[in-house]
């Protein structure tokens, strides 16, 4: 919805975010709290209490609300608290960091073919003290490199006879992917109601000393088999739909391919930056993999 229009409600809308209208009314309130608010994080907590604003689990959206009212600062509509971070040039970088001794590699030992036996993988998702590390592997050696992950999301490490061979990364599904509506035969409408169901592979690193054939499509297979049981326990709802953005100009996706995913199309290239899609960004191959018989029935459901 355009600056300026007006909402059922009968106020001038000034943004639209996440299907939230934001009109007059509402940026008054967020005004008010700003000069009252102490942290970013009271006021987010106190606009979701007020607009009773919760994720599908039932708890408040904080990181959701907090990513708006960064953009109505951005739009100069509000004067938010100063941030309680200090300044990126004087954070400590990741490189100078510990790392947790469970995501300690042994860069110098390679990982190949005769020394493997794929029966000792183990995919698990990382303990809260690992995050680090994860960010830290990321940064390092994968091409997108450490960027920030906010909302639901889980986070995973491999191990192939104790030894770290890769690290995965899943988020909430993006809002409009118009190849996966059409696969699945969502109206807005339901797809609204049912997009929490849908998770996105959004990293994949098998570190570049690891060379074992067939590995990376058996880690995708052994984290799907478990992705929907730990979403529900972290997070209180399923998934039964996983996807992925594969960039064809890097990889071809032969992992995805081979342990079964379903290549969608080619997206139409657009980007988002704050809450603006660009197009002329790279194309991305769609893949999806459904996480039981019954997910497309699930998906579809109107109710």
């Amino acid at each position: 919805m355009a600056l300026g229009t007006v909402s059922p409600r009968g106020h001038d809308v000034h943004l639209r975010y996440r299907n939230r209208e934001v009109t007059t009314a509402d940026l008054e309130f967020v005004r008010r709290q700003c000069a009252s608010a102490v942290t970013r994080g009271e006021l987010a907590k106190a606009v979701c209490a007020a607009w009773q604003w919760k994720q599908v689990n039932g708890g408040w959206s904080v990181h959701a609300c907090a990513d708006l009212l960064l953009r109505l600062e951005e739009r100069g509509l509000v004067k938010l608290p100063p941030s309680s971070r200090p300044l990126t040039g004087a954070r400590r970088r990741l490189a100078d960091l510990p790392l947790p001794p469970d995501l300690i590699a042994l860069t110098g030992l390679e990982v190949r073919d005769p020394d493997a036996d794929l029966r000792t993988l183990c995919v698990r998702p990382i303990a809260p003290e690992e995050r680090l590390g994860w960010r830290l592997y990321m940064g390092r050696y994968h091409y997108l490199g450490d960027r920030p992950i906010v909302g639901e999301h889980l986070l995973y490490a491999a191990f192939l006879d104790g030894e770290l061979v890769a690290l995965l990364g899943w988020v909430s599904a993006a809002l409009r992917v118009p190849l996966r509506e059409k696969y699945i035969g969502w109206d807005e409408a339901t797809k609204l109601r049912r997009l929490h169901l849908v998770a996105n592979n959004v990293r994949f690193l098998v570190l570049p000393w690891v060379r074992v054939r067939h590995l990376a499509s058996k880690i995708l297979a052994a984290n799907v088999r478990r992705l929907s049981a730990d979403w529900t326990a972290t997070w209180k709802h399923s998934v039964v739909l996983a996807e992925t953005f594969v960039d064809t100009n890097r990889f071809r996706g032969t992992c995805y391919r081979a342990a079964n995913w379903i290549y969608l199309g080619e997206t139409a290239g657009r980007s988002k930056r704050g809450n603006h899609y660009l197009h002329g960004g790279t194309k991305k191959a769609l893949l999806t993999y459904p996480l039981g018989r019954d997910a497309m029935r699930i998906l579809r459901e109107t109710m």
